[in-house]
């Protein structure tokens, strides 16, 4: 062999041994994640959550960023614009990865394109519920009366083209009813709202609406969920009361910016189904409502794709459009 040959040998060699060490190495350092909401929502709870038990396991801080604003669309697109390194991630929704992205016209980042799904960490249910001085104690009773009175009952949304907005759409033309939105800027102001009895009904995560069904400032009449939650155990979910189209709730999961070595999203996806294994980890997700959903990396983007063909026919169907 030439002295040549075995010079170029000899550097190919150091190169994939360097890169292999690089991988094996991973994470040398503090990660980020992205959560594009503010504080104290069902997403930043779930990623406090995994940043404290992954970052066991990986052996390194998972330091969590509150980027919220435009319906989660500012912090998904830092995440989607970050180096490909493993060492920034994001918290993904089904808004931001499935409702966001049928609605907004403007969104500058591709849902399918811009990330490499990691893991699939929690499904938390959404509950419709009303105010008490609704006359319905059942949704088959508040079906018969908005029905009856097109356009009298009204709901509230975090904001036009909210997750929240795009599943009352879908519910009312499955259910062939007519509701009055009413919406407002962000979920805090508009659950205000439904407490006070100024908007007749609310969807909006369990996590977030539990307490105030439990005292009775609001009554639960629907779950989207894909089972009965034990927190709720008499509320019925969607799916029983015949409207499977609706789907089974919110999830919440991990994304990379696209590109991302597959050694690292390996390495990321056995962090997270380790941190479901733990008892506590557990316990605490069942505490907020939560289910677990242990996924591969291709498992969690069929789960994406299927929220984004969801959402885009509810679109269409329903005329939602927002920029």
């Amino acid at each position: 062999m030439s002295p040549l040959r075995l010079v170029l040998t000899a550097v190919s060699a150091a190169l994939v041994s360097t890169a292999a060490h690089a991988a094996d190495a991973y994470p040398s350092r503090p990660i980020r994640l992205i959560v594009p909401f503010a504080p104290g929502g069902s997403t930043d709870i779930v990623a406090r959550l995994i940043a404290e038990y992954a970052g066991r396991d990986l052996k390194q801080p998972i330091v969590v960023e509150n980027k919220g604003g435009a319906g989660g669309a500012i912090g998904m697109e830092m995440v989607a614009r970050a180096p490909a390194d493993g060492y920034t991630i994001g918290m993904a929704t089904v808004s931001t990865h499935g409702a966001n992205p049928a609605i907004f016209t403007n969104l500058k980042y591709d849902a399918r394109k811009d990330f490499a799904p990691i893991a699939n960490v929690l499904s938390i249910p959404s509950v419709f519920a009303v105010h008490p001085s609704v006359p319905a104690k059942t949704m088959k009773e508040f079906i018969a009366l908005a029905k009856a009175n097109p356009m009298k009952y009204s709901f509230a949304s975090p904001g036009v083209g909210s997750l929240g907005h795009a599943n009352i759409e879908n519910f009312m033309m499955l259910a062939g009813i007519k509701l009055l939105h009413v919406p407002y800027r962000g979920a805090g102001p508009a659950l205000n709202d439904a407490l006070a009895g100024q908007v007749n009904a609310i969807t909006d995560n369990l996590s977030s609406t539990l307490p105030n069904l439990q005292s009775g400032r609001l009554r639960p009449l629907a779950l989207l969920a894909a089972q009965r939650s034990p927190l709720l155990p008499d509320v019925p979910t969607y799916a029983e009361l015949g409207f499977p189209e609706m789907g089974t709730g919110g999830w919440f999961g991990l994304v990379a910016p696209a590109g991302t070595p597959e050694s690292v999203i390996t390495r990321l996806n056995q962090a997270v189904r380790k941190a479901m294994d733990d008892p506590d980890f557990r316990k605490r997700a069942e505490d907020v409502g939560g289910t677990l959903v242990p996924t591969t990396p291709a498992e969690f983007a069929k789960q994406i794709d299927q929220a984004l063909e969801r959402y885009a026919k509810v679109a269409k169907a329903a005329n939602i459009q927002a920029q």
